[in-house]
């Protein structure tokens, strides 16, 4: 027998079974996958091209424009986060000579802003700030911004998950275009859970993902683009930098330019599954039921976070994100300790600061089937017992 060749052994803890713990999660994203959907993405595979999955694609491309609210044809899933959308929106509408502009009220406007920097085809990357949560009539303030900048695009979050702040978007598109610049909305917090209307609100572009309120595992990102936005892609001078981002291939995969579909890449076909499934229960429900939903269990939960004497970080009631809360870290207490209690004791997830929220606030997330009263008071009832718990002994 020859002498093995193997000088790194199999790993240990690969040779032992997978062992997933089970937590309620109620954090920023993502959240629990409910059974249907759990059944849905564990279905044999099926390749990439076949028919029954351009079918599902189709769907999703419907379930899409539904939640959207729009009838945009350009309108797919990237194969990848909402991250990945961020990126996939700001490489296909911008160039070099282009200004993006950026509304940076939490940390999604700190990712575009970066993104931005590091695109070398860009000019410069104008940013326009607020730090008071829930500030978020502002015209003025955009308007100066697109008369002071001339941007190609403004970049703006919807549901800002950092800070728990609700944009309004209100008539924002229609300055946009008055000033002949595309809006550029991400919506990875709100979809679902707060009121948007990509046709009605002239927006361009309007990107999400699958892990919140559509309560399916991240991987995929619902996208859509304007026909002023598709018009100015393919005013391009140059070739979007990125392939696999490159959203002429990624329309023609998704059967959206009226041409015979092509291969581009192996999409994540059983993510497509799940995402399909998370879309079909959002129809099912309806939207305005969603909203409602989101809507009643963030009062319900808002109210409990007052009775136990803590302080809601965004003030005006109208400005609050309904999917994600954000609470002041109370005096005395450190925000990692209550998060560790919850976890260890109660198999529930919250979460602190992000970005610029570091340090200050607790965040707590219910979407989609997390969403119902019941979890606001499994949460209520643990954050009750951290308080009792985890105050640090004056020195």
């Amino acid at each position: 027998m020859a002498t093995s060749l193997l000088r790194v052994p199999p790993p240990q803890g690969l040779l032992r079974p997978l062992a997933v713990p089970e937590r309620l999660l109620l954090g920023p994203g993502p959240s629990n996958v409910p059974p249907r959907i759990l059944a849905a993405g564990g279905r044999q595979l099926l390749g990439h091209m076949h028919p029954e999955v351009l079918q599902v694609m189709d769907e999703i491309k419907a379930g899409i424009q539904y939640a959207f609210q729009t009838q945009n044809p350009l309108t797919l899933a990237i194969s990848g986060t909402g991250h990945c959308a961020m990126e996939a929106a700001l490489l296909n509408l911008l160039e070099h000579g282009d200004t993006v502009l950026v509304a940076v009220n939490g940390m999604w406007g700190q990712r575009a802003a970066d993104i931005a920097r590091r695109l070398g085809m860009l000019g410069t990357a104008g940013q326009h700030r607020w730090a008071s949560p829930g500030d978020g009539h502002l015209p003025l303030c955009f308007m100066q911004g697109l008369v002071r900048h001339k941007p190609s695009v403004l970049f703006i979050t919807h549901g800002e998950s950092s800070t728990g702040v609700l944009q309004p978007l209100e008539g924002l598109g229609k300055l946009c275009h008055r000033h002949g610049c595309l809006l550029l909305v991400d919506a990875v917090a709100s979809l679902g859970g707060a009121p948007i209307f990509m046709d009605q609100q002239e927006i361009d572009v309007l990107y999400s993902g699958s892990q919140k309120v559509l309560n399916a595992p991240p991987g995929s990102a619902p996208i859509s683009f304007s026909k002023q936005a598709r018009e100015k892609m393919l005013r391009r001078k140059t070739k979007t930098p990125s392939f696999y981002l490159d959203m002429g291939w990624l329309a023609n995969y998704w059967g959206c330019d009226g041409e015979p579909r092509r291969y581009h890449h192996t999409a994540p076909i059983n993510s497509f599954f799940s995402l399909r499934e998370g879309l079909a229960m959002l129809a099912e429900l309806g939207l305005e039921s969603s909203w409602e939903r989101h809507r009643a269990n963030c009062a319900q939960l808002c109210k409990g976070l007052r009775d136990l004497g803590l302080e809601l970080f965004v003030k005006e009631e109208k400005a609050r994100l309904p999917t994600i809360t954000t609470v002041r870290v109370p005096e005395g207490y450190d925000w990692k300790d209550i998060v560790a209690f919850l976890m260890d004791n109660h198999a529930i997830e919250i979460t602190g600061g992000l970005g610029p929220s570091v340090g200050k606030v607790l965040r707590i997330g219910l979407m989609g089937c997390n969403s119902t009263s019941g979890n606001v008071d499994r949460v209520l009832r643990a954050l009750r017992d951290a308080l009792r718990c985890c105050r640090r002994s004056r020195l």
